[in-house]
């Protein structure tokens, strides 16, 4: 098995340990279907813009990893630095600078206007395009703004 199907299943072991009658802002469902859809979406995307499809995928499925953990929307994306790099950590999966730079895609995830390394980015449009692929409305104009340029880049 690779490194990303392990890193998928000990994630979607951590949200059935969530209590599921916690008030959250996104249900433990939703949290279920956008880590394995951003798995793979951030496996495309590495493989299209020539990053590392298993890193990449591996931040995009941990990067809500904050909200996971406190059922918050707001502020999750820092909130989730410290339990990625642990979680990561104890997974035994990932080597220490592999984490680092996980964890500073989760992080980073939403400042979609501010532009990091390659890996961040493919994880902000991970998260974008399956976002807007469920239905979930854009709540603010740079998601919608990033989600339409990746979509002017697939149609010519």
């Amino acid at each position: 098995m690779n490194r990303v199907y392990l890193l998928q299943c000990r994630l979607l072991e951590l949200i059935q340990q969530q209590d599921p009658k916690a008030v959250r802002d996104e249900p433990l469902d939703f949290e279920r279907l956008h880590v394995a859809s951003c798995g793979r979406l951030g496996w495309l995307l590495a493989m299209e813009r020539g990053a590392d499809p298993e890193l990449a995928a591996a931040a995009a499925a941990m990067h809500d990893i904050g909200r996971i953990v406190t059922g918050r929307q707001s502020g999750h994306a820092e909130a989730g630095y410290e339990p990625a790099k642990a979680f990561l950590k104890e997974s035994g999966l990932f080597t220490d600078e592999e984490i680092d730079i996980i964890a500073t895609a989760v992080r980073n995830h939403s400042s979609k206007t501010v532009v990091g390394t390659v890996i961040e980015e493919i994880v902000k449009d991970a998260d974008v395009i399956d976002c807007y692929h469920y239905g979930m409305p854009f709540d603010r104009s740079e998601k919608k703004e990033r989600y339409e340029n990746w979509l002017k880049s697939r149609v010519k």
